[in-house]
């Protein structure tokens, strides 16, 4: 009878410790990991979300599937990833433009800092006035600002969409230089740069990553970029700070979000896992390639940052009276 209730006892401890490896494990991958990209195909966020996908694969030893769900500036795919099981199966990839949509979109039916918890910035790329070269009299900002001041309502900059980061980054020059620049939002950074290449916007705040074929060809200007410093690969092109324009500092920043309510050791893990591959050869020396980089940052960090973006943002879009239409 002893022998018995041992043996029960044992088997109840094998159990106990069973259920305990699984709770604070990586969860077997009997599945594929997925990760929802909320936009288009193609896009900033495919730019640096298929690479690290790969390599987290390599690392993880299983297969992670990038489903692109894109559509209302990114709201309609965090809305499906919010609505999925928090067990590490699936992860949100993001932007800036989640900092931006709470003050653009008044019915979300998800909330980006309750309904996701951050893992990490997975890119950081810094925004470049860039202007067709046949435009202005001078390419050169103060000239710039200097002839658009004098005709306001005869310049023009397109954007990627209303309620982007190009777009608000393009009122918050705006409103800082008090000019009136005729704001035209494209369906994407594709047709957009096409158009201002082609000479039919004048200028553009895009991202480094998407302007700069277009400036190393020649086809267009790089005016000034929004960091603190010069850019590495473009030494040439002054910062808006040293021509004069205090506080226009702007990053098109990308990063990766957990579903609420995910283990904290599973979220852990990733978080462990992204920091490995965004410090590989391969991600850093891709990234260069389209002047990001990968800001480290704790989760605690990483999430005052966007607390801080979803504030700036707001106020950049009621005092510019930004609309979606």
């Amino acid at each position: 009878m002893k022998i018995k209730n041992i043996l029960i006892l044992l088997a109840a401890s094998l159990i106990s410790i069973q259920a305990l490896a699984q709770s604070t494990s990586w969860p077997v991958p009997s599945k594929p990991i997925t990760f929802i990209n909320p936009f288009p195909p193609g896009g900033a966020v495919d730019a640096f979300g298929r690479p690290l996908a790969r390599q987290l694969s390599t690392q993880l030893g299983t297969s992670i599937i990038v489903d692109n769900k894109g559509g209302a500036g990114g709201t309609l795919g965090a809305a499906v990833a919010a609505k999925m099981a928090p067990d590490g199966y699936t992860w949100l990839l993001g932007a800036v433009h989640h900092s931006i949509a709470p003050s653009m979109y008044t019915n979300l039916s998800y909330d980006i800092t309750k309904d996701f918890e951050p893992v990490a910035i997975i890119g950081s790329v810094p925004h470049v006035i860039v202007v067709n070269p046949s435009k202005f009299p001078k390419n050169d900002l103060k000239s710039i600002i200097e002839e658009i001041r004098k005709h306001p309502g005869k310049y023009n900059y397109a954007s990627t969409g209303n309620g982007t980061s190009q777009h608000l980054t393009g009122e918050l020059f705006k409103m800082q230089n008090k000019l009136f620049i005729t704001h035209i939002p494209y369906r994407g950074t594709g047709p957009a740069l096409q158009d201002l290449v082609a000479g039919q916007v004048d200028m553009m705040f895009d991202t480094l990553a998407g302007a700069a074929p277009f400036i190393k060809n020649g086809q267009l200007i790089a005016v000034a970029v929004t960091t603190q410093k010069r850019v590495d690969a473009f030494p040439n092109v002054p910062t808006a700070q040293e021509l004069g324009i205090s506080n226009f500092v702007v990053y098109s920043w990308y990063a990766m979000w957990a579903i609420k309510g995910t283990p904290k050791d599973i979220v852990d893990k990733m978080s462990n896992e992204v920091q490995i591959a965004l410090a590989t050869p391969e991600i850093r020396e891709r990234w260069a390639g389209m002047g990001a980089t990968a800001p480290k940052m704790s989760r605690p960090e990483l999430a005052n940052y966007i607390n801080q973006e979803i504030v700036r943002w707001a106020e950049v879009v009621k005092k510019s009276n930004a609309k979606l239409d």
